[in-house]
């Protein structure tokens, strides 16, 4: 620490000595070095909150100065180990929470800029208070961060109809790994000058430039959304449910989520103030529609696909939300499948994607060679099935300690996994980002021109590897 002493002199120059942590000091910095899921906790050299994008700029080059490295770091919401320093106490965090202001609102363009910092549910809460809509919507909308957000790229529940994060973002304010700051907060639909600079940044985990503010995409808001639960036999029935869904609800169709009994159980079991409709079902499925005419537009639409659906027999059961608070409650199922499972006990997580074709026989063969090679395991099935995302979580054995599990199965299971994706031309990581997690399984199933091309890129923009070293890629 003594060596570290005049940089850490300097930052509490340039921030402010009550924004600048260190465990010397006896502050707790426990919730900055440790992961979201608890699978990782590291050790900082000190933990900074710079208050503007001029601070940050500051920060970082006071940092390369002194051969520093540096973790952004937002609402620490991750799932893949991105945001927490190591365990050599030589890495600055940098805590982007106190960047949380809305800078603009633009009705007619229909942006909104804010600071990395902002909590998504404040953004959304903005829009909606301006009367628009911004579509992004994540279990964790509570504590996430936009900065984060982006800087995984996150999908969540409203991806089939307005995209990821991506895809909801026209400009960026960026701070490079030299200290410069590039003003990219454009609120244009069309710029043909060059390379797409944003979309180099979105999705890297901040080890690229740190974000510190984006111009957002608004939507008008819905005249009425209907959500309704459907029981289906199997993942083929979900499939078929969908296309029938996307043909009779067109672009009004903005949710589509799968659930297997076992999730559905872990909620009932867990969380028994939540109702779970259909319990027995060997699969769920929860639609959203959201209609700009009216509600009795929108129900005869429902009505006209559950009609199909039943009379098909691709559905075995369904209901529709008579009020906001049904409604409410089928999306608070649904997304506390991942608190259920985490209070069942430690899983092998995996946020993989195929092509919606390909995704029943991924579960079928999946399921398959894990019942074989690992008798009695517990198979958590859930996700965005709309656009071919699975949260293809593994539990132990019942009576099977889960650490141990854990510590004897994950590579081994997460090897099969990753394989059946690979055979079925998918991704390892859907919406969660690679983190330090995923660093080697990236190596094996990204194709070495990409790989070579992705290292080309952090080469250019970080040479030094001083922003989020270790993550996404192996150097």
């Amino acid at each position: 620490m003594p060596a570290f002493t005049p940089l850490l002199n300097t930052l509490r120059a340039l921030v402010g000595p009550g924004h600048v942590l260190t465990s010397a000091n006896g502050d707790d910095l426990l919730a900055y070095e440790q992961d979201w899921r608890k699978r990782a906790q590291g050790r900082a050299l000190a933990v900074v909150r710079p208050g503007s994008t001029l601070e940050v700029a500051a920060v970082v080059k006071a940092c390369a100065a002194e051969g520093v490295s540096i973790v952004p770091q937002g609402g620490n919401t991750g799932l893949a180990v991105g945001s927490v320093p190591d365990g050599s106490g030589e890495q600055i965090v940098m805590s982007l929470r106190r960047l949380n202001a809305i800078r603009q609102l633009d009705a007619a363009n229909l942006t909104l800029t804010v600071e990395a910092g902002c909590v998504l549910q404040t953004v959304q809460a903005a829009a909606a208070q301006a009367g628009f809509l911004f579509p992004l919507s994540l279990a964790s909308e509570g504590s996430c961060t936009v900065g984060g957000n982006l800087a995984t790229n996150a999908g969540g529940t409203q991806v089939l109809r307005y995209g990821n994060a991506r895809e909801l973002c026209l400009g960026l304010e960026v701070v490079t790994a030299t200290g410069e700051i590039w003003n990219g907060l454009s609120g244009l639909r069309k710029d043909n000058t060059g390379y797409d600079l944003r979309d180099l940044f979105i999705g890297s985990e901040g080890t690229l430039g740190i974000m510190t503010a984006a111009t957002l995409k608004l939507f008008p808001q819905p005249a009425t959304t209907l959500t309704a639960w459907a029981a289906v036999a199997s993942v083929d029935a979900a499939v078929v449910l969908l296309g029938l869904a996307q043909r009779r609800l067109g672009s009004a169709l903005t949710g589509f989520e799968v659930m297997n009994a076992l999730s559905l159980r872990l909620v009932a079991k867990h969380l028994p103030q939540l109702q779970v409709p259909f319990l027995g079902s060997p699969y769920a499925v929860l639609l959203e529609a959201s209609d700009a005419e009216s509600m009795a537009h929108a129900q005869a639409l429902f009505e006209s696909l559950m009609t199909e659906a039943l009379e098909q027999g691709v559905v075995q059961d369904a209901v529709v939300a008579q009020s906001l608070a049904q409604a409410q409650n089928l999306w608070q199922v649904r997304e506390n499948i991942s608190l259920a499972q985490s209070q069942e006990g430690l899983n092998i997580k995996h946020d993989i994607s195929v092509p919606v074709s390909q995704i029943p026989a991924f579960v079928a063969k999946t399921h398959a060679r894990l019942a074989s090679e690992v008798p009695g395991v517990r198979l958590v099935t859930f996700g965005h099935l709309g656009d071919g995302n699975l949260h293809y979580n593994v539990q132990a054995p019942e009576g099977v300690d889960a650490a141990v599990f854990l510590h004897e199965q994950e590579a081994s299971i997460n090897a099969l996994v990753y394989e059946q994706v690979s055979q079925l031309g998918g991704s390892i990581s859907a919406e969660h980002g690679i983190g330090s997690l995923k660093v080697a399984a990236l190596a094996q199933h990204k194709s070495p021109v990409a790989l070579d091309l992705m290292r080309s890129i952090k080469a250019a923009l970080d040479p030094d590897n001083r922003l989020n070293p270790g993550r996404v890629l192996s150097l």
